[in-house]
């Protein structure tokens, strides 16, 4: 067979990464060709790629070579997939082309790319939200996921083109794009130039025709588009369960202390990456591990699953030890003293941990040695000559992290001396070139002592075979799957476990008393000492991997620990360890536009932000809302003061308070009637759709788009008030005033129920909209699959007052100063300029909310079906506004096209 493909080609994308898995099965050619040598004689035109047959035969289109690869490789067909092709086929390619057509040959950009796509891309979202799979057809990669990915690929490399709110699209789409044959095939096809490497190929091409306009907005088009799914049976049944309210939830279980699995009950084991004792966290630590984690065991508390949430301090290590000799204190009290300060950080921001120890304790010793003894016994552990780093003028052996130098493979001139940040692999401090002491910035010698290896080669196949069984069906991030391929792709290597340190776990063995493990080794069982000393049953916990799904939380930095050298230790110590069934890594959060720094005073760390006035869940909402799931984001004091005061105040406040307002000033504090109405019945299936979809991502630990799910439920409910206007229909005829008391007491419930979803973000807040409903207990500790009437007509409400506080200018441009560091005192801006910038978010604040009070009024008129010249001139006037807002922002505006008369 001869596979033909050509440079700049979009078709060679899923061609090529698909070939990958024929490779052996029989014997191929692949050759690179001009994109207008005709390699099939009887086509008009030039065609690649192509594939011909050894029967001479020739297929030409991307999606039949593609399936022919599959074929070889024995897939079955099935008719999902063959779905999927017909799709990609008659509906993505026309619009697809359009788009890149569009953007490469016409130039044009933003939403003239963009707007045209986003049904497709929707579609593909909530697709994959939908089910309980990673990929379109099941837990494995099939033929419909290469051939979306490469017809996707051009465009969505592009951050600009791959809306964030499709979190599930970006996650399926980061997971192809990280494999070795979809980088291959990029590599070939792009040649490093993205989409322009497209131009020559499609200026070829006929001008593909724009697709048919959509009629609607882009703003409503998600709400419009869900809405119409809801089939009649789904109405029925979400109503069925309303109507049983409180009765539906299942009985409330006792809480337990100590928290202990239960056999035949959902067990969930929750680690949080053990932060460094002597380091104070800043925003990007917290949102990384411990905040995360958070949200995911106070969503699994809401379940009634048996749930152990706990972390610590990390106290061992050469970081200690300096840091102790700077303050003039012993290890110890160093550990004591910042072991204080990050339990107070985490007890600000509302950390929920079961238990929060620390690993210097006998328990950890225990354990780690009776671990150490079994690798030890069963073969597992080498002894060698280490060629080590050591500083003469601090008269001691450096630790890896206090060595920096240049990277040996990606030339990173500040690279630690264990791992490169820059391009992720481990490094052994001696490869570095011109390493420093971190300490005295003095040149180390190379000197030689004894260590113990862990032998990782050894114990691969066990590795292989577990992550085999453990990683497919399963929520491992896409970002941890890849590193841990990356691994074992170049190939395990021993890995030291023993330093010349006094401050650590002491090493049992003959000859080797003078030294203690790397802390690498023995920090990650610092989760079994932690819960050890949490429980004298902890052995339920950790020798039971039948019956406890154990869920570890942290930044990509930490996943080569957690999902390689604990899991070999452990499968080596042969003791039944309960093993990590999900690995959640983040990416970086950054800081404006660089890192956080606390020697430079830049960022925002934890003992800081309860100093700025602003309370600890609207930094958790902030933090949760930018969370760094498929790629690096950045925090940004503008905004957060936008998204405090468009999606709290204006949207989620709003709404709540409105609610119980209307309660208390139209029926006294007492829930009125409701007689619900076909439309109110719509609204009541589509909030308990939206609750289930929240359901649905958090189960699969997807935390930011969950945020998403609350946000809309409140967005319907301004909008159900709206439309309603019950402040009017108060004032009216019995008729009337029914209405009020209907949309009153479901606006009220709905509010009931954000309260319930808030909980796992913003606990604070949650609880004082639950005292101010005067919530059932049973309904605060339990969250629903379904939306139910909580709060039935005659329940007494408590006082009802404003959650949220605006953010003003001034406040945050004060905190931005404060905490810019030496960028902010370096580059001191003019008054004018300061001025200009107050002004300016100002007015993106104004048009901002103008925005949004636009958008309810057009989703209302086609909630109304209102005439669609009405409709058609909101629209107009909320595109200019739309327009104004991106200038003010500093983005493109694009010249709208004029309408051809007839």
């Amino acid at each position: 067979m001869r596979l033909f493909v050509s440079e700049g080609s979009p078709g060679s994308l899923p061609v090529l990464a698909a070939a990958a898995r024929a490779r052996g099965r029989a014997e191929l050619l692949i050759s690179t060709v001009g994109p207008e040598e005709c390699v099939v004689p009887f086509l008009t035109r030039p065609k690649v790629p192509v594939l011909q047959l050894d029967s001479g035969n020739y297929l030409f289109s991307a999606s039949a070579i593609c399936r022919y690869f599959f074929l070889l490789c024995g897939w079955e067909q099935d008719d999902l997939t063959n779905q999927w092709l017909e799709w990609e086929a008659t509906e993505l390619q026309p619009v697809l082309s359009a788009a890149l057509h569009c953007l490469v040959v016409q130039g044009k950009k933003g939403e003239d790319v963009l707007g045209p796509l986003r049904r497709v891309l929707t579609h593909i979202d909530h697709s994959l939200s939908r089910q309980n799979w990673p990929f379109l057809a099941g837990d494995t990669e099939s033929l419909a996921d290469i051939v979306l990915w490469g017809a996707l690929y051009p465009l969505l490399q592009d951050p600009a083109y791959l809306p964030e709110e499709l979190g599930a699209l970006q996650s399926w789409f980061k997971t192809l794009s990280t494999q070795e044959p979809c980088q291959r095939a990029v590599e070939t096809v792009l040649k490093q130039q993205g989409v322009l490497a497209l131009r020559l190929y499609l200026q070829k091409q006929p001008q593909p025709q724009p697709p048919p306009p959509e009629g609607r907005t882009v703003s409503n088009e998600l709400e419009e588009e869900e809405l119409a799914t809801l089939s009649e049976e789904d109405i029925v049944t979400a109503v069925a369960a309303w109507e049983k309210g409180l009765e539906s939830l299942p009985p409330l279980q006792l809480q337990q202390h100590p928290v202990l699995p239960v056999p035949g009950e959902r067990n969930v084991l929750i680690t949080s990456a053990l932060p460094y004792v002597n380091n104070v966290p800043h925003l990007g630590n917290i949102i990384g591990c411990v905040l995360s984690a958070d949200v995911f065991a106070r969503y699994c508390r809401l379940r009634q699953w048996n749930t152990l949430y706990l972390c610590g301090t990390d106290e061992y290590g050469t970081a200690t030890e300096t840091k102790a000799m700077e303050e003039g204190l012993t290890p110890q009290e160093i550990c004591d003293k910042y072991h204080a300060i990050h339990a107070d950080i985490y007890r600000w921001f509302g950390i929920s941990f079961d238990t929060f120890g620390r690993t210097t304790t006998p328990q950890q010793t225990k354990i780690t040695q009776d671990i150490f003894q079994r690798l030890l016994t069963r073969g597992f552990v080498l002894r060698d000559t280490v060629e080590q780093l050591r500083c003469e003028q601090c008269a001691r052996f450096l630790a890896d992290r206090f060595v920096e130098g240049v990277c040996p493979f990606c030339g990173y001139e500040e690279a630690r001396g264990d791992q490169c940040d820059k391009c992720g692999k481990l490094i052994n401090a001696i490869e570095l070139k011109k390493p420093q002491c971190k300490i005295c910035r003095s040149c180390p010698v190379v000197r030689s002592s004894q260590h113990l290896f862990l032998d990782l080669p050894k114990l691969e196949k066990r590795l292989e075979d577990w992550l085999g069984k453990t990683v497919p069906g399963s929520d491992w991030t896409p970002n941890a799957r890849f590193i841990i391929r990356s691994w074992l792709r170049d190939g395990l290597k021993p890995r030291c476990i023993t330093r010349d340190l006094k401050w650590g776990t002491p090493v049992p063995l003959e000859g080797f008393e003078d030294k203690v493990f790397y802390v690498w080794f023995d920090a990650t069982i610092g989760y079994v000492s932690i819960t050890a000393n949490y429980t004298d049953q902890w052995e339920k916990w950790w020798k039971n991997p039948e019956q406890v799904d154990l869920y570890q939380f942290m930044a990509k930095d930490n996943v080569p620990f957690h999902g390689l050298v604990f899991p070999c230790s452990v499968l080596g110590a042969e003791d039944n360890y309960t093993l990590v069934k999900h690995i959640i890594a983040t990416e970086y959060l950054n800081y404006e536009d660089g890192k956080f720094s606390k020697s430079r005073g830049i960022g925002v760390f934890g003992d800081m932000a309860k100093d700025t006035g602003i309370p600890a869940d609207i930094w958790r909402f902030y933090l949760l809302y930018i969370r760094p799931e498929g790629q690096d984001s950045a925090f940004s004091w503008t905004d957060l003061l936008i998204k405090n005061n468009s999606e709290l105040l204006n949207n989620l406040g709003n709404f709540i308070n409105r609610a119980g307002m209307f309660v208390s000033k139209f029926f006294g504090g007492c829930v009125p009637a409701m007689a619900l109405t076909p439309d109110d019945r719509r609204l009541v299936a589509h909030v308990s759709w939206e609750l289930q979809h929240y359901h649905q991502l958090l189960e699969k630990v997807r935390i930011r788009d969950a945020l998403r799910s609350i946000l809309t439920i409140s967005r319907h409910g301004n909008q159900y008030i709206q439309v309603n206007e019950p402040w009017k229909r108060i004032k009216g005829g019995e008729m009337d005033r029914q209405r009020a008391g209907t949309v009153t007491g479901i606006a009220v419930n709905m509010a009931a129920l954000l309260s319930v979803m808030l909980q796992p973000y913003m606990p604070t807040v949650s609880s004082t909209i639950q005292t101010q409903l005067q919530l059932p207990p049973a309904a605060c500790r339990v969250l629903a699959t379904s939306f139910i009437c909580t709060l039935p007509a005659g329940h007494r409400i408590g006082t009802v007052s404003p959650l949220f506080q605006k953010l003003e200018n001034d406040q945050i441009e004060n905190l931005r100063q404060r905490f810019g560091g030496g960028q902010a005192k370096g580059s001191p801006k003019p008054a004018a300029v300061e001025a200009v910038t107050a002004a300016g978010s100002q007015h993106i604040q104004m048009l901002t909310d103008e925005v949004t009070k636009q958008g309810n009024i057009v989703r209302e008129l086609k909630a109304q079906k209102a005439d669609k010249n009405q409709v058609a001139a909101e629209v107009a006037k909320l595109l200019d506004l739309k327009k104004q807002l991106a200038l003010a922002e500093g983005k493109p505006i694009e010249t709208p096209k004029g309408k051809k008369k007839k």
